[in-house]
């Protein structure tokens, strides 16, 4: 491990993210070859929070697109204000200007609504471009993209070209719920961030939640690790694991025992996010589980 690297991971752990070196390696590598960094993995390992603890440890303002089906271009990158369009031609009528003065005067960067592709490319300091489950995106959106990932500039009919004042760190996460383009994935450096270790986990709440002691810690690790191994629809992820953490230490429960098994049921609601997975959590199980921990 470099020292470059080395460095980089205290400053994770100093903004609350315990990486690890693959993690490390990677940002570092993205920031140096100013190449986009595309984060795989399941929901809830981590992925996003790379992004916010990067952006941090930067000193940048980190600039959030969250991708759904149907995102368009006027929700990522501009939008005209018409209203403010409008007014100016009429007063531009009232003064008599050309048709083309009031063309050159109303399509211009004055008259445009920033959304987050632009305001990351306009930005006059460092900035963290959050490109934010864009598997969620439709493929046509993706493509879009591609301009802005190999050349960091948009072009805008109306206006040409824009290109970054200061080329942004970029970070696009999927979920792998579909199967991304071979032309976006070459454009970028690759992460892939599984579910973490026994020994890692332990290290996020020990870090994120200190009040619960070590052995609570470990005992809800285990929990949260063997529950991961059942056939479940929603695996939970870091975020359950802390969420659950902080009902248990609510509720006043200091140990996972087989007596406290009616308390652990009651705080699943924070663990176990789909009915179907609720129901595979029986007193039985709950109990088998606390008694293993």
């Amino acid at each position: 491990m470099t020292p470059e690297i080395r460095e980089l991971l205290g400053a994770f752990g100093a903004q609350g993210y315990v990486a690890d070196e693959s993690i490390a390696t990677a940002v570092f590598l993205a920031r140096e070859l100013g190449r986009p960094l595309l984060v795989e993995g399941d929901a809830g390992v981590g992925k996003t929070e790379i992004a916010r603890a990067w952006a941090a440890i930067a000193g940048a303002e980190l600039i959030r697109l969250q991708c759904y089906e149907g995102l368009d271009v006027s929700t990522a990158l501009y939008e005209w204000n018409y209203p403010r369009q409008l007014l100016r031609v009429r007063i531009a009528e009232a003064e008599g200007q050309s048709a083309g003065a009031m063309e050159e005067t109303v399509f211009s960067r004055a008259y445009l609504h920033e959304r987050p592709l632009l305001r990351a490319l306009t930005s006059d300091g460092p900035a963290v471009l959050l490109i934010d489950e864009v598997d969620r995106a439709d493929e046509a959106f993706e493509a879009y993209l591609l301009e802005l990932l190999s050349d960091f500039q948009m072009s805008i009919p109306e206006l040409d070209t824009v290109t970054a004042t200061s080329v942004p760190l970029v970070v696009v996460t999927s979920n792998g719920t579909r199967e991304l383009s071979d032309a976006l994935r070459r454009r970028c450096l690759y992460q892939y961030v599984d579910y973490p270790s026994f020994d890692k986990e332990l290290a996020i709440v020990a870090l994120r939640a200190p009040d619960a002691g070590d052995a609570l810690a470990r005992q809800i690790v285990q929990f949260v690790q063997g529950a991961r191994r059942m056939e479940l629809v929603k695996k939970p992820g870091i975020a359950e694991t802390l969420d659950w953490t902080a009902a248990l230490l609510r509720l006043g429960v200091t140990t996972l025992a087989e007596d406290r098994t009616d308390r652990i049921l009651e705080t699943l609601a924070a663990l176990v996010k789909t009915r179907e997975d609720r129901a595979a959590f029986t007193c039985d199980v709950v109990a088998r589980m606390a008694a293993a921990c």
